[in-house]
């Protein structure tokens, strides 16, 4: 059996974390990848309280099995998301946009396991010093917001720095993506744009469309001029936003075109004013799957392609 320390860590069968994607990672999708052994996640997002704490319960209703909640922290509801966290004592708390810091203390103390989601070295060290049980290093293949540096580089320097287990993000879809991340010295895997693809996942139909039909060269980075860069579909509005970026168009401007644009992809699958976050990885995806088949299907191929590597380059 594939093990790990982020299993026991966790309470989860398989080291495989289902990524936070606003406006995507909700009760129905996180519960079928923590039924499947996985870590399913749901993601806060811009959401209020109410909504966080619904789907909480929710997901509590739907698996007995431990599940987690992705923080946005440039959210401007995340105190108070951070409190209704604590309060329904979920099992963990992953991080993204900044450093939690603040919340820490209030999450350790009730019990939560806390997993920031990191683009550096220096961001690893930060959090391990405040109680970071874990951390997610992200390259800059991943959906969404981006950092700089590659999940190739990115997870052995933070492997060489920290002592806590790394669970690598960024580009994997698949059971060579995860055994790559674990030659690199990581204990776990996040994917995020493969469950965009799961039966489970109540994105629109467009939007799973046009993952399975995206190519290696499907994906552009628009944001990098306000320091928040974000990787999505080519679409007409990505090459809108990029157009008007370029030709210096305001942060206002830009945030009128944008506000509402991943909501128009994940719920109306509107072609043309709709954001389709996803990373690299697309180009890997080619068929719909439930949340259990293809995390068995990423561990299966892991498991080959380790041993046949072993088999065939140790004599």
């Amino acid at each position: 059996m594939f093990r790990s320390r982020i299993c026991d860590l966790v309470g989860i069968k398989y080291p495989i974390f289902q990524g936070g994607m606003a406006w995507v990672s909700e009760s129905i999708l996180a519960s079928s990848v923590s039924n499947a052994g996985g870590l399913g996640i749901i993601s806060a997002g811009n959401a209020d309280p109410n909504y966080v704490r619904e789907q909480i319960r929710k997901c509590k209703n739907l698996t007995d099995k431990p599940f987690g909640v992705n923080v946005m922290l440039l959210s401007p509801f995340a105190a108070e998301v951070a409190e209704v966290l604590a309060q329904e004592k979920v099992a963990v708390v992953t991080t993204g946009a900044g450093n939690p810091g603040k919340y820490m203390q209030m999450w350790l103390d009730a019990g939560i396991k806390v997993i920031p989601v990191v683009p550096s070295v220096a961001m690893a060290q930060k959090v391990e010093s405040i109680g970071a049980c874990a951390v997610i290093a992200e390259g800059g293949e991943s959906g969404g917001h981006i950092g700089d540096l590659a999940t190739i580089t990115l997870v052995p320097q933070v492997c060489d720095t920290v002592k806590i287990p790394v669970i690598a993000a960024g580009g994997i879809a698949d059971g060579r993506g995860m055994a790559a991340a674990f030659i690199l010295g990581a204990e776990g895997v996040q994917c995020g744009t493969r469950f965009l693809s799961a039966v489970e996942c109540q994105i629109s139909d467009i939007y799973k469309q046009k993952i399975l039909s995206a190519n290696d060269t499907d994906t552009i980075v628009t944001g990098r001029r306000s320091g928040h860069p974000v990787r999505a579909l080519k679409t007409p509005f990505t090459r809108k936003f990029a157009k008007m970026e370029q030709a210096g168009a305001t942060d206002e401007e830009l945030n009128v075109l944008g506000t509402g644009a991943l909501r128009k992809a994940v719920k109306e699958g509107n072609e043309t004013e709709g954001c389709y976050m996803a990373g690299q990885s697309a180009g890997l995806v080619t068929k719909i799957q439930t949340s259990e088949d293809i995390i068995k299907d990423i561990i299966s191929e892991c498991e080959n392609i380790l041993q046949t590597a072993s088999n065939k380059y140790l004599q």
